[in-house]
């Protein structure tokens, strides 16, 4: 298999030498002003995030982490709360939650969406949890802690359901932050607006990574939080800068987070073109549904139910012999990822939270199964093809029927 014809899980090269001048451009800026923190760069591209989620503002930080971690502290979540998420989520949700001082409750998942079931989200209040008129909060009956807040992961580029989300948590006083990192520019119909929201406008706030590989990424570490409430939006410029609203007076403790002037910069470059790398993202997942639903097999798309329109971050499919898949592709030259191989209630570092094997029994089972093919804004219909073909002639070889 010659380099030429392989076919990478993601190609951040030719996007990147499309822009080359028009990036090297921000970088010259910079040294012609040394202007390196803050500053227009990072205003401009605040305020165009925050139009372009349909938010009121943006607060440019270092990272996605450092994102989800300033909603939390600066909506109140403190030492000995408990947070609602997911156990089928990168680690840097959790993380988040546990340097904000507070406990990760998890739920498990929809087995289609792949994203918070709302069901279960509702059982785990009524079943588990209790209120304590003694500090008129909703607690944990297993750690007696309160539980203060919901962070819905919006995940591979799909929102979750957040009406039913929203409802439950106002019912139970809950704190709802978007985990949005991997959902730039997706969209869901608010059934009870009758309306479409884009990610990053129906919670309190909403925490945005731009890692590299995401669909609107920096050339580095960054990310952002969005929020229509003017207060959290003071409150976290203020923990992103060492708890300064002014030099050298801090009010509060805060963080070294600040959003880098150059990757503001180059992040503005970006969101100019993000709608149409989002057009190409849904075009090639609907190459794919087309070639996948042309052969009649049984593999396993992902799911859109009538109230998302994805942004498809990844395109993810369930198999159950992914090990033997993965390495046919890779024989083939063909990239492909899984996100993510293991649930996070079983990982060593959140051990000591007691859950066990068993406990989410869709985000353990999905673990073992999918799988993230080639996805990105450059793939041609001929690559896909190809990949598809691959796929085909693994399942077509495969005695046991592979996807579910």
């Amino acid at each position: 298999m010659s380099a030429a014809a392989a076919i990478p899980f993601l190609d951040l090269v030719s996007l990147h030498e499309a822009m080359k001048e028009e990036l090297c451009g921000v970088f010259r800026s910079a040294l012609g002003t040394a202007g390196f923190i803050g500053g227009p760069m990072v205003q401009d591209f605040e305020n165009a995030f925050a139009q372009y989620c349909g938010a009121d503002y943006c607060v440019g930080v270092g990272s996605g982490t450092d994102a989800l971690r300033f909603a939390l502290i600066a909506a109140g979540v403190k030492q000995g709360d408990m947070v609602i998420t997911v156990p089928h989520t990168f680690i840097a949700t959790t993380e988040a939650i546990s340097q904000a001082g507070a406990q990760p409750a998890f739920v498990d998942i929809d087995e289609r969406t792949f994203n918070l079931d709302v069901r279960k989200l509702r059982t785990y209040l009524e079943r588990d949890c209790c209120f304590d008129d003694r500090i008129g909060k909703t607690v944990d009956r297993r750690t007696g802690k309160p539980v203060v807040a919901v962070v819905p992961v919006h995940l591979y580029g799909q929102m979750a359901d957040m009406d039913p989300i929203l409802e439950i948590a106002e019912q139970y006083e809950l704190i709802v932050i978007e985990d949005a990192s991997q959902a730039h520019g997706a969209e869901y119909f608010s059934r009870k607006e009758n309306r479409w929201r884009k990610a990053g406008s129906m919670g309190a706030a909403a925490a945005f990574s731009f890692y590299p590989g995401k669909n609107l990424g920096a050339c580095g570490e960054a990310g952002a939080v969005t929020t229509n409430d003017l207060d959290l939006a003071q409150k976290m410029r203020m923990l992103r800068d060492h708890g300064q609203a002014k030099k050298y007076y801090h009010d509060i403790e805060g963080y070294n987070g600040r959003l880098d002037a150059i990757q503001a910069g180059i992040l503005s470059a970006k969101l100019k073109h993000l709608p149409d790398w989002t057009r190409s993202r849904i075009e090639a997942a609907k190459r794919y549904r087309e070639l996948f639903e042309y052969a009649h097999t049984d593999v396993s798309l992902p799911y859109e139910p009538f109230w998302a329109k994805p942004s498809y971050h990844l395109f993810v499919v369930r198999v159950s012999n992914r090990e033997e898949l993965i390495a046919h592709l890779s024989s083939c030259g063909i990239g492909s990822g899984i996100h993510y191989p293991v649930p996070l209630h079983l990982q060593n570092a959140y051990r000591g939270l007691g859950y066990r094997e068993g406990d989410f029994p869709v985000s353990e089972k999905l673990a073992k199964e999918i799988l993230s093919l080639p996805l990105f804004p450059e793939i041609t219909a001929e690559q896909q093809s190809r990949v598809v073909g691959e796929v085909l002639t693994f399942v077509m070889s495969e005695p046991a029927g592979v996807l579910q």
